[in-house]
């Protein structure tokens, strides 16, 4: 019993991880670096440029710009929770994590994911009082209800992201430690685990269920409210000028989504090297890149962060 005990005390030593590179000839190595340094200065650019637009701009200290804000500053720690780290790798070809490092980075990513997902809900429903209720829209959407809201997202997500990393790193990781994705990711390191992961799987899928279905169930009641409001606005223009306010938002929420969902609830017969680095590529890279592109593309932002205007009195009419 005590040599049992031994040799598993003994195979569940690891200090570092090997992250996986992109190719192993170092010129394509250099090749994907400098991809991903543009990738991460246009995330940087685009949603510094936004951060900016909306400190200065005093006509834009409104609610849904303030959660724009948060947004892009978010988005910013998410690219770089990962990015950086897969530069070093590509520039020096050192693919070394270290244990504390790794945990560190599955912390944050899914602290950032899960908050990106928070935020997206806060401004669905800002969008549904905007639209179904603009003149009562600074009386419910008070400075104190918005840092009431991010106060909240920020500490159940910090809680959320907290269990997940106790429920990773609580397995005992033997001689595999070379992690198949250019980030530590919780699906790869369940694959590396000589531990039992059938517990994890079930816990992270009823966590993943329940806090997805409620963000998205907040979102879909959201916009349906949202879509018989606007569709009773006698004029085209209204109508417009109202689903304007909420395009960007429902552009960026979908892909995310999809791409989140697909990455940690697809089924392993859609699980491949290729598809697995495609998948971690969309939902932890691509959306701080998209999402200042989208909502920069309608960027006459003037009605996008304040209840609808001169449509108010159209949407008050329509709902009678």
């Amino acid at each position: 019993m005590e040599g049992r005990k031994e040799g598993m005390a003994n195979r569940s030593i690891v200090n570092e991880f090997l992250l996986m590179g992109f190719s192993d000839d170092h010129n394509v190595q250099l090749l994907h670096s400098l991809m991903f340094l543009i990738i991460y200065f246009t995330a940087l650019v685009g949603n510094f440029l936004i951060m900016a637009t909306v400190a200065l701009d005093n006509q834009l200290h409104s609610p849904m710009y303030f959660f724009l804000f948060n947004l892009s500053l978010l988005d910013v720690c998410y690219i770089s929770t990962t990015v950086p780290k897969t530069l070093e790798v590509s520039v020096t070809n050192d693919r070394l994590i270290s244990y504390y490092g790794c945990v560190t980075q599955v912390f944050l990513v899914v602290t950032f994911a899960c908050e990106e997902l928070a935020l997206l809900t806060i401004m669905a429903y800002d969008r549904y009082v905007a639209i179904c209720y603009p003149l009562r829209y600074s009386v419910i959407m008070t400075w104190e209800s918005c840092f009431q809201m991010a106060a909240a997202s920020w500490a159940s997500t910090l809680i959320h992201a907290l269990l997940h990393t106790i429920l990773t790193f609580r397995l005992n990781f033997c001689a595999q430690n070379i992690i198949d994705q250019f980030f530590c990711d919780i699906p790869q390191l369940q694959k590396i685990s000589c531990s039992d992961t059938s517990i994890n799987k079930v816990l992270i899928f009823v966590f993943g269920i329940t806090v997805d279905s409620f963000c998205i169930t907040l979102i879909v009641v959201s916009y349906g409210y949202i879509f018989s409001t606007v569709m009773k606005i006698p004029s085209d223009q209204g109508r417009w000028k109202a689903f304007s306010t909420c395009t960007p938002h429902l552009t960026v929420f979908s892909f995310f989504i999809v791409t989140a969902g697909f990455s940690y609830m697809r089924p392993k017969s859609l699980s491949s090297l290729t598809i697995d680095l495609w998948s971690a590529i969309l939902y932890a890279v691509l959306p701080p890149v998209l999402n200042p592109i989208i909502y920069s593309l309608r960027n006459k932002l003037p009605f996008m962060g304040t209840p609808i205007g001169n449509g108010s009195t159209d949407i008050e009419c329509a709902k009678g």
